[in-house]
């Protein structure tokens, strides 16, 4: 039995959760609405205070979507009762952000600013240099968080770029001069 699809997901109190035809589970919280088309074969009950994920068989198939699926309707609860955020710190001289409505716009080096769009339930906070990506779903944070890091990602001989700020760079030593 996979140890983590065998766990139940707790749902606290003001979270509620709708199971509909064909696995289509709906988690509403304070946050917000999560809504997510699962896979049909794995069983996906309510009881009580706690949601379980159970396996028809042992297939390999299954073993896999198992973890996966508890893990996705965790994620979800956690989201519309929490939320998430990635914070990105820029480092280089020159180097900053800024923010107007819905519109992140970032100086990065290039010879045009970088200008990004804030996608549908995630927002986007600068504070100095450093930028907040938050939202209730875990993925859209992560996604878009990422796509901001790939329009400068970090250099390894003065670290200048996006950087997450949990990340740390390995740094290289640069080249010397002639003997």
């Amino acid at each position: 039995m996979s140890r983590i699809g065998k766990l139940p997901v707790a749902i606290p109190a003001g979270v509620d959760v709708k199971l509909e035809e064909g696995n289509v589970i709906t988690v509403k919280g304070p946050k917000g609405t999560l809504t997510r088309k699962l896979v049909d074969d794995l069983e996906i009950k309510v009881e009580g205070a706690e949601i379980v994920v159970t396996r028809p068989s042992d297939l390999k198939r299954y073993k896999s979507l198992h973890g996966l699926t508890r893990t996705l309707i965790a994620n979800m609860v956690e989201g519309v009762t929490n939320g998430y955020s990635k914070v990105l710190e820029i480092n280089g001289v020159g180097y900053r952000a800024a923010k107007a409505g819905k519109k992140l716009t970032l100086t990065l080096g290039y010879s045009h600013p970088v200008e990004m769009e804030d996608p549908e339930g995630i927002t986007t906070t600068v504070d100095g240099n450093k930028i907040t990506v938050s939202g209730i779903d875990k993925e859209k944070v992560g996604q878009f968080a990422a796509e901001i890091r790939t329009k400068r990602p970090p250099e390894p001989y003065k670290g200048k770029g996006i950087k997450y700020t949990t990340e740390t760079i390995r740094r290289k030593v640069g080249k010397t001069g002639k003997k």
